[in-house]
């Protein structure tokens, strides 16, 4: 297989993934896009190091040819299968029941007692609800009377 070839494979499995398996639909949104272009500028810079001073080679047979930031445009498709599927699966994740968001799995680590859902330990359960208290006190601009914004509100 070429690396033209696994590059589209690569491409072709991670929309798949974020399509019609997980449902998670990032590719369809402007925000993972302006993400997006963030990474891919220090893929780049990341690729023009590697493949400029030559750590990294590939075989002419095997790639397209064109090269950007030193690198074949093969890198780029394989960064993006790359990012897609790991966003995808970290967006799935954080949809199941009792679970929470990923980021609060990973501050509030590990699991409890047996048939206990993964989340953050009492101490900071406080913390966050005091911290909570403490936003809606400052002002919650947009938001109608009575509603308060919750630490794991998305922010768009």
């Amino acid at each position: 297989m070429t690396y033209t070839l696994a590059a589209v494979v690569g491409v072709v499995a991670a929309l798949a993934i974020d399509l019609l398996v997980l449902r998670t639909r990032l590719v369809l949104g402007r925000v993972f896009w302006l993400s997006y272009a963030i990474i891919l500028f220090f893929q780049m810079l990341a690729n023009g190091v590697l493949a400029g001073r030559g750590v990294v080679r590939y075989d002419p047979g095997a790639i397209l040819g064109p090269r950007v930031a030193g690198a074949p445009v093969e890198d780029l498709a394989f960064g993006f299968a790359l990012v897609v599927t790991t966003v995808a699966v970290w967006s799935w994740l954080g949809r199941w029941p009792g679970l929470g968001s990923p980021s609060q799995r990973a501050v509030g680590g590990g699991q409890g007692e047996v048939g206990q859902p993964l989340g953050r330990a009492a101490g900071q359960r406080d913390a966050v609800e005091g911290a909570q208290g403490r936003l809606g006190e400052v002002g919650d601009a947009g938001l109608g009377p009575g509603q308060r914004a919750r630490a794991d509100d998305d922010v768009a």
